[in-house]
């Protein structure tokens, strides 16, 4: 195992990961800390750091090494973007650092940047083959990349971000922006961007997917605004117009009441309008008409890159399995029972699969692997308390850094969890309340399926083989078939006990009996 730290040197803010490199390559993440610095502040007019934005940002370096180095980091990498990059003074700023910090920082291109950004993204998404197209806006710089789940097709890195822009369309507003500004800074942003959104429809994507702050701000305003409350951000999923919607809200504020604006970050208020208009451009210049958040850029990007060098075919490169191998290393954070949860998930997805035969269900293979993931978390918690486990469970689910997943499927594998072995799922109960009916109505059928399925492993014992149902009549009634060279009496004894849910979810009464394989 090793110790590993990545500091982004960013136009805007500075940010700290430090990550644990386990044995089979995965990453475990100890440290991610952020601090807004402003090392651009004023510099595109006149193409030097100001001496304060140089103290500033050598004294958080500073502090980041420190504490990466507290960390037992064996190796920090520190690398600088836009602001450093296009200073005349950069070595001013790079020897204080190297000096305060004992940091050797190395300054990227636009090119090199996207590159390690569109690794850092695409490492967070179930992506696959699909093609999609990567948009990161900076405080400098903006990145534009295509690509898919296995390798990037163009990089482009065009001098757009929401500290130059704002400083020099916005410099000193403190009112509402009016919509000649707005117009004049958007035919400033078309210009500059049109010959590369063109280049990149030319190719076509099938989805589009963005990153860094003043983004993920955008995103977090347009959720609450409508009424969303999604607990992560990672893969969230918003209408182009929603996020319209939200930038002609802002421009309406002037700046005091733009701070108070829930879901933006005071610090972001009077540089946010320059990123949003040049995010809303590119959007429009695609066609667009949805954009999926990821919560990942470079500095993941840069944890990637270095492990890539040392383990090429390591497994966590293998983007077909990017859902699963998240799920399987986060149970095994939580120290679960391996033998077990692969038990209760193959017998679950069996019971899908029987209720789908007998029309008892309309889901397909998407939901099916919610329901299988939802099984190998469904003990986790367990490495707390074993008693109420399920709640523990649902809380570690809906808490933990799992990726390649979106808020709304994170909640259904966490609720399944917390309905495994009592309770029947109801609108009324908090952790439901947002939810929409179908989505509730979901976790019901599966929270059905999966308290049989782990009354099918109450020995741990794996005595079960497999299962099938069949519809009976007079009475009308479900019998659901063991196959077991054992006589299976806790299995037999604990379904009987808590099939009330399954009961009622499928309106039908359940029967069962043990056959012996053929």
């Amino acid at each position: 195992m090793k110790i590993l730290a990545a500091i982004d040197i960013g136009t805007n803010a500075i940010r700290l990961e430090v990550v644990r490199i386990e044995a089979d390559h995965s990453l475990t993440t100890l440290s991610q800390q952020k601090e807004t610095v402003r090392l651009g502040e004023g510099e595109f007019a006149t193409n030097h750091m100001s001496p304060a934005a140089i103290e500033r940002g050598a004294l958080v370096c500073a502090r980041f090494a420190d504490m990466a180095r507290g960390f037992g980091a064996e190796e920090i990498i520190a690398l600088a973007t836009s602001a450093v990059r296009e200073a005349e003074n950069k070595l001013d700023f790079l020897e204080r650092v190297n000096k305060e910090a004992d940091l050797d920082v190395k300054v990227i291109s636009g090119p090199e940047e996207a590159r390690l950004i569109y690794l850092g993204v695409s490492s967070g998404a179930a992506i696959g083959d699909k093609r999609c197209i990567f948009i990161d806006i900076g405080g400098g710089s903006t990145e534009l990349i295509l690509g898919d789940g296995n390798d990037y097709f163009r990089l482009e890195s065009l001098k757009l971000g929401s500290i130059r822009l704002s400083n020099k369309f916005l410099q000193g507003e403190k009112g509402a922006i009016s919509p000649d500004k707005m117009q004049k800074l958007r035919e400033y942003v078309r210009g500059i961007v049109s010959h590369t959104t063109r280049n990149l429809t030319d190719f076509g994507y099938e989805a589009v997917y963005g990153s860094a702050g003043t983004i993920t701000n955008l995103a977090d305003i347009t959720a609450r605004r409508l009424g969303d409350s999604p607990s992560s951000l990672l893969n969230y999923s918003v209408k182009v117009s929603d996020l319209q919607s939200s930038v002609d809200m802002l421009a309406k504020l002037n700046l005091e009441d733009r701070r108070k604006v829930p879901g933006l970050d005071p610090d972001r208020a009077d540089i946010i309008l320059g990123g949003a208009v040049t995010l809303m451009t590119i959007l429009e210049n695609l066609k667009a008409e949805r954009l999926i958040i990821s919560d990942r850029g470079l500095r993941d990007g840069i944890i990637v890159d270095r492990l890539m060098q040392e383990a090429p075919s390591s497994p966590l490169f293998d983007n077909t399995s990017l859902r699963k191998r998240s799920i399987l290393q986060f149970a095994r954070s939580c120290n679960y029972d391996a033998e077990h949860a692969k038990q209760v998930a193959r017998i679950a997805c069996q019971l899908f699969d029987e209720m789908k035969r007998l029309g008892f269900h309309p889901y397909g293979p998407k939901e099916r692997e919610l329901l299988e993931f939802a099984a190998y978390l469904h003990d986790i918690g367990c490495f707390l308390s074993h008693t109420n486990h399920q709640k523990h469970a649902y809380y570690l689910i809906r808490n933990a850094d799992i990726l390649g997943f979106n808020d709304t499927e994170i909640a259904i594998i966490a609720n399944i969890a917390l309905y495994h072995r009592k309770g029947v799922p109801r609108k009324k109960h908090e952790n439901l309340a947002s939810l929409t009916r179908p989505v509730r109505h979901l976790i019901s059928v599966l929270s059905a399926i999966i308290r049989i399925a782990e009354g099918l492993d109450r020995s741990h014992l794996n005595l079960v083989q497999g299962v099938r149902m069949e519809p009976a009549h007079n009475p009308d009634r479900l019998i659901l078939t063991i196959l077991s060279e054992a006589d299976c009496q806790l299995e037999i004894w604990w379904v009987e006990e808590n099939k009330h849910l399954f009961e009622t979810v499928f309106d039908n009464s359940l029967s069962i009996s043990v056959h012996k394989p053929e």
